[in-house]
């Protein structure tokens, strides 16, 4: 038998395209299987699938873009914010400790948007064992002052000086 050589190039084409469809397939499946679907039961067809494919990957383009504009608006925050700090427009917490026997008194300014530092400090003091009897504040332009006054239960020398190591933790970081 003799080959014959248009033979040959037919079943090469008819090879050809039989792997470029099962390429295809292949693709379709794995396009189909990161796209979630509708919980619908029926066969999508393949235009519909690549049209599904094509308004999710829009999705996900919008939704990128807004999250890079929601990350740049919070990077302009912080660093307005670092700004501030250095201009001194917002100040970094202050407090002072007087202990006078067992009565501390407690002295704390903070920016406007600082007001969860007055709830730790008087965390901290319950912690150490105080009794806080009084706590006031006034606000100044951006500062508020604290004063809060308390009582220590026990004998305790060191309390002011742990109090204070205590703050300065947790307001320098």
């Amino acid at each position: 038998m003799e080959n014959n050589p248009s033979s040959s190039s037919r079943t090469d084409r008819k090879f050809i395209e039989q792997n470029r469809r099962n390429h295809l397939k292949d693709l379709f499946f794995k396009l189909n299987s990161v796209v979630p679907h509708q919980s619908s039961r029926e066969a999508i067809s393949r235009p519909d699938q690549i049209g599904e494919a094509t308004n999710y990957i829009k999705n996900l383009q919008i939704k990128l873009e807004k999250m890079k504009e929601k990350k740049n608006n919070l990077i302009d925050i912080k660093r307005s914010k670092n700004v501030s700090m250095n201009m001194g427009l917002l100040k970094s917490p202050q407090f002072k400790i007087q202990q006078m026997g067992s009565t501390l008194e407690v002295f704390l300014i903070t920016g406007l948007d600082c007001q969860f530092m007055f709830n730790e400090t008087v965390r901290v003091l319950q912690e150490e064992g105080s009794d806080v009897v009084n706590a006031s504040y006034t606000v100044v332009e951006n500062e508020v002052f604290h004063t809060i006054h308390c009582h220590q239960v026990g004998e305790s020398a060191n309390g002011a000086l742990r109090i204070s190591e205590k703050l300065k933790k947790y307001f320098n970081g």
